[in-house]
C-alpha cells in the first residue's frame, strides 16, 4: 500500500466570516504541506473588477454579461497567498469596505459563480500534494467529493469581536449587524448558498483558541489519511 502522506488530500473548509476560517486553513495547509485557496478572495477580486470598471452592482444582467472578462490568478502558497486581476496585485484593494459591502450581490449572480467555481476546481485538480480550500460552498458545490469537509461556526458575538479586532477601530455592534446581514444574504441566495454539507464535521470555534482549532482540523485530516 502507498504511504498515506504521498496521496493528495483535498480539504474543504466552509463557514461564515469571523469563524477563523482563513487563519485555520492557511495554518493547516502549511503544517501538512498542502496548497491553500481562499475562494472568498476570488469573489472579492471579481467584485473589485466590477466596481473599478463601473459595472452596476444592482444589475445582475450587467454583471453576468462581463463575468468572463477579468483574468483572476490565485497563488496557492499558504505562507504567501497572492491574487491578481489582469496582472494587477489586488490583495490590498479587495479588502476595502467598499468591496466587502458589494461582494454578496456579485457572488449571487449564477454566471459569476459558474466562472469562479470552474477556476476553483481546476486549481484543486492541479494541486500536486492536495489543497485546503476555504469558502462558503466548497463542500456542497465546488468540491462535493473532498476527502474531508469541515464546517466552522461560532456565535455572532465571538465572530464580531474577532472581525472588529481585524478591522482596526471597528465597532463590535456594527460589525455583528453586518455579519448577520451578510450571512442571511449568503445563506438565502439561490445559487450555491452558504450551507453545511451533510458529511461535514462541524467545529464550533466560539470557545476555542485559534491553535486549538488548527490542531482539531490537522487531526481530522491525519485521521482521514490514515483511514485510506
Amino acid at each position: 500500500m502507498e504511504n498515506g502522506a504521498a496521496q493528495p488530500v483535498i480539504v474543504a473548509i466552509d463557514g461564515p466570516s469571523g469563524t477563523g476560517k482563513s487563519s485555520t486553513s492557511k495554518a493547516v495547509a502549511a503544517r501538512l504541506g498542502l496548497s491553500y485557496l481562499d475562494t472568498g478572495a476570488q469573489y472579492r477580486a471579481i467584485t473589485w473588477w466590477m466596481v473599478t470598471n463601473g459595472i452596476d452592482i444592482e444589475d445582475p444582467t450587467a454583471i453576468a454579461a462581463v463575468a468572463g472578462k477579468p483574468e483572476i490568478v490565485s497563488g496557492t502558497d499558504p505562507s504567501a497567498p497572492t491574487i491578481t486581476v489582469d496582472g494587477t496585485d489586488v490583495a490590498g484593494p479587495i479588502r476595502t469596505q467598499d468591496v466587502t459591502s458589494k461582494v454578496s450581490a456579485v457572488s449571487a449572480v449564477p454566471e459569476v459563480r459558474a466562472r469562479i467555481t470552474e477556476l476553483q476546481r481546476s486549481l484543486a485538480a492541479s494541486a500536486e500534494h492536495g489543497i485546503v480550500v476555504e469558502g462558503r460552498d466548497i463542500g456542497t458545490t465546488v468540491l462535493p467529493d473532498a476527502d474531508l469537509k469541515v464546517f466552522l461556526t461560532a456565535s455572532p458575538e465571538a465572530r464580531a469581536a474577532r472581525r472588529s479586532g481585524e478591522l482596526k477601530g471597528a465597532d463590535v455592534h456594527t460589525t455583528r449587524e453586518a455579519l448577520i446581514k451578510r450571512d442571511a444574504a449568503d445563506s438565502s441566495r439561490k445559487t450555491s448558498p452558504l450551507a453545511k454539507a451533510d458529511d461535514a464535521v462541524e467545529v464550533d470555534t466560539t470557545e476555542l483558541t485559534l491553535t486549538q482549532v488548527i490542531e482539531c482540523v490537522v487531526t481530522l485530516v491525519e485521521e482521514k489519511r490514515a483511514a485510506r
